[in-house]
């Protein structure tokens, strides 16, 4: 048990990157895991049991307004990882952590901060659902994806603020700029959806995502790069379990012969059958049971 604490204290103490420890929330891990243990127990307990005995929120206004600010946030977030570094600097081979204090340094580490932040806001995709009384909307894939997204970012603020791994954080951000505003126009109302033919699509972009983050952080095992092979392996994997995922769903939504047959049936492609729905006002599915992340 010492040496545990020992393992901890070092990590925390020592291996932090010093520009962002100061930070909001960044000091040490018990904040971000209260949050993340409140939301579950929101999303699956607290939150199901006040919404029993009471009419579904409606919400469109504020589900317009929520998903075009994550429009924006998205934009800025992939303005700054490119303008950081990714358009001009860093290598797609290697890029180390600098925790050098240069402006493209700090712009790249204030960018990750914004990031790990967005993720926080990002949890009340779930609380939608929950106003809503969309509760099957709540999958393991849905509750997975939205906890797991800030302790991943947090780590990324506190320990590495720049450098390789910061390519997932850019294409996320140009993911959720399609995304977020396909929500926007889904939560307009059903006078919509003859619009939003794409969201198969949005699915395909999604997987195409997590196949470049797994590549990316992969081949990191054969190089001598001076960035933490457990790390790049970790991202690697959990790339690696989200194309599983998000593969299977895409095969059980939009390629089975009764899925597809069954959207003709109803004259509406992809509708109420194929699961998920968006956190829009419209009765549609929503593309990742959640984002990406």
């Amino acid at each position: 048990m010492s040496k545990i604490v020992e393992w901890y204290r070092d990590l925390m103490e020592n291996k932090q990157d010093p520009r962002t420890q100061e930070w909001f929330l960044i000091s040490g891990p018990g904040p971000i895991l209260t949050i993340i243990a409140t939301y579950i127990y929101f999303c699956v307990s607290a939150g199901p049991r006040y919404m029993k005995n009471k009419k579904p929120y409606e919400l469109r206004n504020t589900l317009i307004i929520y998903n075009f600010i994550q429009v924006l946030l998205s934009l800025y977030l992939l303005n700054e990882g490119l303008m950081a570094g990714w358009l001009y600097e860093y290598s797609f081979i290697c890029q180390p952590v600098s925790y050098l204090y240069k402006p493209s340094s700090m712009r790249m580490a204030r960018a990750v901060y914004t990031y790990f932040i967005c993720k926080l806001i990002e949890l009340l995709d779930t609380v939608f659902f929950v106003l809503r009384k969309k509760d099957r909307q709540i999958t393991f894939l849905h509750l997975y994806h939205h906890s797991l997204m800030p302790v991943a970012a947090w780590i990324g603020v506190k320990f590495f603020a720049d450098g390789h791994p910061t390519l997932l954080g850019v294409i996320n951000a140009f993911v959720h700029v399609i995304m977020y505003t396909y929500y926007m126009l889904a939560a307009c109302g059903p006078h919509m959806q003859k619009y939003l033919w794409w969201k198969e699509y949005l699915t395909i972009v999604q997987i195409a995502q997590f196949i470049i983050v797994f590549f990316h952080n992969f081949q990191m095992q054969f190089t001598s790069c001076d960035f933490p092979k457990p790390m790049s392996f970790l991202l690697a994997l959990n790339a690696g379990l989200f194309i599983y995922m998000f593969g299977s769903f895409y095969v059980n939504n939009y390629l089975k012969p009764n899925v597809r047959q069954e959207s003709k049936t109803n004259g509406v492609t992809n509708g109420t059958t194929n699961g998920v729905s968006v956190n829009g006002n419209a009765n549609l599915n929503k593309i990742n049971h959640n984002k990406d992340d």
